[in-house]
């Protein structure tokens, strides 16, 4: 069985004051660190100098989700700068499995994300390769949008295909997670959520990181 795990973005968070609102989801499994770079994506967030500052005072490891080009040479960089995991974009690599190697090598969890128009049928064989495929449930770069009823499709299919190849590779969900949200995708199969304004934006940031974990945990049909 998978675990359930909870990773604000920190993207959500005030980043005046960013090592208080890291503090501020301490119960939670992962921080997610957003970067990028304002051409694979239209927005720029923080790039190797924060990141390696950030994991220095996190409580938390760092689940860093590289939106960015050329990821066979970035990714590699924020392993050692201290990322616990370092997710890649299928669209931005030219050697995924050579990568994905590079980074556990490093000792480091190395995951694909798919846009959502994005296939993941051709990682499906590869799956021994990667310890985590992040489905985009938004189009990547900016935070606080709604969430694609349509990506949950996807969700199965990579689920099924883990559960059929006896991997242990997780599911992460990045995009519109929510109370409203969580039960669905978590049924669909997801393990790992990502949720940002729904974590920052409630008044106490810890019990709804336990709230999440609860909904994810035991999903109802009707949520």
């Amino acid at each position: 069985m998978a675990p359930v795990l909870i990773n604000p973005s920190i993207l959500s968070a005030d980043f005046v004051n960013l090592e208080r609102d890291l503090q501020r989801i301490a119960t939670a499994d992962y921080a997610h660190v957003d970067v990028m770079d304002q051409h694979f994506v239209p927005n720029l967030t923080i790039g190797l100098p924060v990141v390696r500052r950030i994991a220095e005072v996190s409580p938390v490891p760092l689940d860093v989700h590289l939106m960015v080009e050329d990821a066979d040479r970035w990714a590699p960089q924020y392993a050692e700068a201290g990322a616990r995991s370092v997710t890649f974009h299928a669209e931005a690599t030219q050697a995924p499995v050579r990568l994905a190697r590079e980074l556990r090598a490093g000792g480091v969890r190395a995951a694909v994300a798919l846009r959502p128009a994005t296939p993941v049928e051709p990682f499906l064989d590869l799956l021994a390769e990667i310890d985590m495929v992040l489905v985009m449930t938004v189009e990547p770069g900016f935070g606080g949008q709604a969430f694609i009823e349509g990506t949950l499709a996807k969700v199965q299919r990579t689920r099924a295909a883990i559960t059929a190849a006896g991997a242990d590779t997780w599911v992460q969900v990045d995009g519109g997670v929510s109370r409203d949200t969580i039960g669905r995708i978590a049924r669909a199969g997801a393990n790992v959520f990502v949720a940002g304004s729904a974590v920052y934006g409630a008044p106490d940031v810890a019990a709804e990181i336990a709230t999440l974990r609860t909904l994810a945990a035991h999903p109802t049909t009707e949520a």
